[in-house]
Formats: structure tokens, C-alpha cells, sequence
């Protein structure tokens, strides 16, 4: 009998009305299904590209490459609080030049200013976008600088976490794009978790199987084994996995599952250096001494004790909140049909001494060698994918939420396609 009880239709997969037969990756290896993806997902979803804290002050701003679709961005705080937030495509209005770079033009960066300033010729902008300073105006022809501000980007900011779109007219406000299950969130500390490690990678696989690493657990007791002892890794891949809790939101995700206090394992169940530092596989030990408000979006399947709510933000964001009071976000940029960027941060109250640092950095560099983990396996997934040498794969209830994901990209290619032939059919 299964621990955790299944719907009432006997399985998750029937439950979201989803085909229970074995499943293509032709999605994954396809470049004519990556460059229809590029126009009908990254070019009308609202992507995250960070959050607020990355803009302490007025002048503050970074910018953000977005290969899949061809754009650079600024984003900046133009004034005081999150609605002067704002995003620029990242172009002079002049001869088109890349307004903010350092030494290498294709790198991300950030940094404090007043105004941006093109480095071919001089022209200024305002932090609001607008255009300030022509060198040489008289030699122009009727140049009225009011018409040649920073081309805008939609941006919005939901719980500090700032999205933009790059639809001329967004289909949704940011808000009704995310939906109750992700806007539930709302009154979790993130505000007060500003301790950021960051990391970054460039894996060989379509950026889709590395979503579909996070939306199940099946492997993590055998992918993941060397992380742990070998008394726990054994005891684990007995036990297997099993979710008491998923959850589907229009195009977004969610698996819950029960957690373990790591402190209560048995010695022979952790590592020295787990003991040592009180952090590790599930986090550091210790919850930080901050008022919690647990909003009615966590845990919704009640468990005790919690371990983790992974929620899956359509198109390519994953925000993982543990019930120790850390969390962490994961993005998957596409480059290609089998490339993408891998970004990964972690974030945690910040310290009051020397042992909580360290507890942090345990779990930042555990949570490292789990991505390079997948990203490794995945890359192995798609050499085989691509040869073709198998075309469909067995899936089980806890991989619901992969089939999901494959569904929900596949219906939003279809629909752009046949919007686009009535365009072309159009009289």
C-alpha cells in the first residue's frame, strides 16, 4: 500500500487528465521545434530575470543576455520602491549600438550610475529611458530627442521577484500569468532571505529535460547516493520516493514532499562534516530566529514535518522553498535545441556569526554538486535522445508533472502555429 494516498481517479496522471502512454522527446532534439518554441514561449511568457535586492538604490541596474531570443536588457532602478523598476531593451538609439557593456560586448553586468552613456558616440539616457544629450545635435535633421528614449520592456515585480515580458502587449498582467497557486506565496520572508550564492553553467541538453530533473524525485535516491552515507543512500533507495502532493496551474507546477530533521537521523545516517558545520543535504539544521509567516500556498499537503513545496513557473524558472527557511531558484536559459544556461541561487537570512556562515556555505556547495550531478546526466540524455536509437519512454505517476510540462509547451507551439497560418491565410 502506498504511504501517501493517490487521488481519487488512482493516480496523479489521470487526476490532471493526462496520457498515461510512453512519451517523445522529439521536443528536445528537434532545431525546427526550438525555433518555433523561441517565438510561441520566451517571446509572450513572463520570464524572471532576478530580484530587487540585485537593485539596492536609485542608479542601480544590471543587464541580462537572453540568447533564445536575441535581446539584451537593462534592467534599473530608476527611483525609490519596486514600481521604478524598469527595463530597457539594450540598444542606442543611434547607430544601435549596445548601450551598457564592459570589455567583452556578449557578458552580463551591473552596476551604479546616473545616467547611461553610448560608448561609439556619446548619447545619453536618463535612468527613466528617456534621451538627454545628443553630441553634435545641430548636425541632425529635426531631431526632437523626446522621440528617441530607450525602447521599453513590460516589467513587473511580484513578492521582489522581478519579470519581464517581451511581447509588444502582454496576453496577462504578471499577476493573473502566475496564478493563485504561485501568488498564494505571498507573505513568505523572501524580503528578509538576502544572502545570495550564485552559480552558473553551460549544459549540453535542451533546457527542457533539465525542468524535468526538478519536477520528480524518483532519481534522487540513486542519482544523488554519493552525497550521503552509504547507511542513508542504502535506507533511501529502499524506501524509494514518493510525493504526497502535486499540483497544476495553468502552465505552472508544484510537487510537495514530507522532509526528514536531519538532526534526529541516526549518526551513522550523516556525514562528519554534516555534524561539524549542522548543514548539508536538507539545509542548515538551524531555522533562522525570524518572525515566519507561513502563507497558505506552503505545504499544502500538511506534512510533518514539511521538507520542501518545488514550484515549476512556466517557462523556465523553478522556486524551491524548504521548510529549514532558505529557498532557492534555478533558471534554464536556452542557446540551442541541446544547449542552455543553467543559473542557480541560494539564498538565506544573512548571518549573525561565523558557525551560520558556514552552515550556509555547506548547503550552497551541496546544492552545487547536485546540479553538477544532473547537469552531467543530462547532458548523457541527450547524446542518447539524439540518436534516435529509441523514440518513446515509459513514464510513472511521479513523473506527472514532466508529462505536464511537455504537454503545456507542445499545446503553446500548436496554438502559435495555427494562429500563424490564419495571419498568413488572412485576406
Amino acid at each position: 500500500m502506498a504511504r501517501w494516498p493517490k487521488p481519487a481517479e488512482g493516480s496523479w496522471t489521470k487526476h490532471f487528465d493526462l496520457d498515461t502512454a510512453p512519451i517523445s522527446y522529439e521536443d528536445s532534439t528537434s532545431p525546427e521545434f526550438y525555433e518555433l518554441e523561441r517565438d510561441a514561449i520566451f517571446k509572450k511568457a513572463w520570464l524572471n530575470v532576478g530580484r530587487v535586492e540585485q537593485l539596492p538604490r536609485k542608479g542601480s541596474y544590471f543587464t541580462k543576455e537572453i540568447q533564445v531570443t536575441n535581446n539584451s536588457i537593462i534592467i534599473v532602478r530608476s527611483g525609490e520602491g519596486d514600481s521604478e523598476v524598469r527595463a530597457f531593451h539594450n540598444v542606442c538609439r543611434h547607430r544601435g549600438n549596445k548601450l551598457v557593456w564592459d570589455d567583452n560586448p556578449r557578458d552580463e553586468t551591473a552596476g551604479n550610475c546616473r545616467q547611461f552613456t553610448c560608448k561609439y558616440h556619446a548619447w545619453r539616457y536618463n535612468l527613466d529611458g528617456s534621451l538627454n544629450y545628443v553630441q553634435q545635435e545641430g548636425e541632425f535633421f529635426d531631431l526632437d530627442k523626446k522621440d528617441f528614449g530607450l525602447a521599453p520592456v513590460h516589467c513587473e515585480v511580484w513578492a521582489g521577484f522581478i519579470f519581464i515580458n517581451l511581447a509588444e502587449e502582454p496576453e496577462q498582467s504578471l499577476v493573473d500569468f502566475l496564478g493563485p497557486m504561485v501568488t498564494n506565496l505571498e507573505g513568505y520572508p523572501f524580503d528578509k532571505l538576502t544572502e545570495r550564492y550564485y552559480y552558473r553553467a553551460e549544459v549540453g541538453a535542451n533546457w527542457k529535460l533539465y525542468m524535468d530533473a526538478f519536477a520528480e524525485f524518483y532519481h534522487a535516491p540513486i542519482l544523488h547516493a554519493g552525497q550521503t552515507t552509504k547507511a542513508f543512500a542504502s535506507a533511501a533507495a529502499e524506501a524509494g520516493f514518493e510525493a504526497p502532493h502535486y499540483q497544476v496551474d495553468g502552465p505552472h507546477r508544484l510537487v510537495s514532499t514530507a522532509g526528514v530533521v536531519a538532526s534526529g537521523m541516526p549518526p551513522e545516517m550523516r556525514r562528519p562534516m554534516e555534524d561539524a558545520t549542522r548543514s548539508g543535504l536538507f539545509g542548515p539544521w538551524d531555522k533562522p530566529e525570524i518572525e515566519w509567516v507561513d502563507p497558505p500556498g506552503l505545504n499544502p499537503a500538511k506534512c510533518d514535518p514539511w521538507g520542501l513545496d518545488s514550484f515549476q513557473i512556466f517557462p523556465h524558472m523553478v522556486l524551491l522553498v524548504w521548510g529549514g527557511g532558505w529557498y532557492l531558484t534555478y533558471h534554464y536559459w536556452p542557446t540551442a535545441h541541446n544547449k542552455h544556461i543553467f543559473e542557480a541561487n541560494v539564498y538565506f537570512v544573512p548571518p549573525k556569526n561565523a558557525r551560520e556562515r558556514i552552515a550556509h556555505e555547506m548547503a550552497a556547495v551541496t546544492f552545487k554538486e547536485y546540479g553538477l550531478q544532473d547537469a552531467n546526466t543530462l547532458e548523457a540524455t541527450q547524446i542518447s535522445l539524439e540518436s534516435q536509437a529509441v523514440k518513446t519512454f515509459a513514464l510513472n505517476d511521479q513523473e506527472v508533472l514532466v508529462r505536464h510540462l511537455h504537454k503545456v509547451v507542445a499545446d503553446k507551439v500548436e496554438e502559435y502555429v495555427q494562429q500563424s497560418r490564419v495571419k498568413v491565410d488572412a485576406p
